[in-house]
């Protein structure tokens, strides 16, 4: 080999070392999260219910937000105890699933906004020979296609500490058990305190709850419905997984997000089988999914939620409604799936302080 063209291979051959080396660094920046080659990405980090881990899990979702420059890590807490975090403001946002708790974040942190892209209304997993039993009772009726559960019958039953086994003309589930909905440990998580909201307003007579003299006189009427169920977990995952899995025997009736069903069922992962059935309860009360920022990454994230047709359009896709009520029925209907109810009657959940007195009172009689 001639020594001038000796000199130029080695060269040749270092150009294409330090290239592969460059360029596998930006591969690997990129990585599973959907980055443009050689694009930095900008990590912003939060706290979340646990029910929108799986849509920040989505790699469509994270894709999306790659496109914008964002790569986003998040942690499953309870929307109650993400209040109750010291040093919040450490992360880029926080992100629980109802308009109490992050009111109270907004007013105990430094909050650079506030963002409400989605919400979800409260629903009840139940299956089809419970709403057989529930509908010769008159609490389960059909509205169109859809079942609605009346909270006031319900609520009427649960009081007396019926049995299954004792309602008249039960064939399908004569379980030895209270007639309870299932729900998570009320201490801890939103969906619980969204269902106490819902409860506390049946037992007021119909009416929120709104100072301390009211909280006395129903703590002592709903504290049943929650401690009458044993153990169960703070996430709300964990019972709708239980109502996935181990079937009607456990978990006859679970509240849920509706979210958490419908976007279930447009993943089309077969875990939603022909027996389960989704029952709204009337009145309903809706969980507002609010995203308290910190810093301006989070408020971008926010702003990106609401109006980034995308991320809107993945949202829905995975049971949210969002602010653009066309995107979530096209979503729905395309996935095959009647489009859920317009809920009329639905009522406001206490003030964060109100809702706070009712839970540290059921607190007190867990023992």
């Amino acid at each position: 080999m001639k020594k001038g063209v000796g000199i130029a291979l080695v060269l040749l051959l270092a150009v294409a070392v330090v290239g592969a080396i460059v360029w596998g660094g930006r591969l690997g920046r990129g990585g599973d999260d959907g980055a443009t080659q050689g694009e930095q990405l900008t990590t912003l980090t939060g706290v979340v219910g646990s029910e929108k881990e799986p849509f920040f899990r989505d790699q469509r979702v994270k894709d999306a937000l790659a496109a914008h420059g964002l790569q986003v890590q998040v942690t499953p807490v309870g929307s109650r105890d993400i209040a109750n975090l010291p040093d919040l403001a450490r992360y880029d946002f926080a992100f629980p699933s109802s308009a109490p708790a992050a009111d109270r974040i907004r007013r105990t942190g430094k909050a650079a906004g506030v963002y409400a892209p989605f919400f979800s209304p409260l629903a009840i997993a139940t299956y089809r020979p419970i709403v057989d039993v529930l509908a010769k009772q008159g609490i389960a009726t059909k509205s169109g296609e859809h079942w609605m559960f009346d909270m006031d019958k319900y609520y009427a039953l649960a009081a007396k500490k019926t049995r299954w086994d004792q309602l008249p003309g039960n064939t399908a589930y004569k379980a030895r058990k209270n007639v309870l909905v299932t729900t998570t440990d009320v201490r801890r998580s939103n969906s619980a305190a969204m269902y106490l909201s819902l409860t506390s307003y049946v037992a007021n007579g119909g009416n929120v709850v709104s100072d301390t003299k009211q909280v006395q006189t129903v703590v002592p009427k709903l504290a049943p419905l929650f401690l009458d169920q044993g153990y169960v977990g703070g996430s709300s995952e964990g019972p709708f997984e239980d109502y996935l899995a181990a079937g009607m025997g456990k978990t006859p009736m679970v509240m849920i997000y509706e979210s958490q069903f419908l976007g279930r069922q447009m993943s089309k992962d077969g875990s939603i089988t022909g027996d389960m059935v989704l029952m709204y309860p009337t009145p309903d009360v809706l969980s507002k999914h609010t995203l308290v920022a910190f810093k301006d990454g989070g408020s971008r994230l926010g702003e990106l939620l609401g109006t980034d047709p995308t991320l809107v359009r993945l949202a829905a896709q995975h049971g949210f409604r969002p602010n653009q009520r066309q995107v979530f029925t096209q979503a729905v209907t395309e996935a095959g799936i009647t489009p859920p109810p317009d809920l009329v009657d639905v009522v406001e959940p206490p003030t964060f302080e109100v809702l706070e007195q009712l839970i540290v009172g059921i607190e007190k009689l867990y023992g």
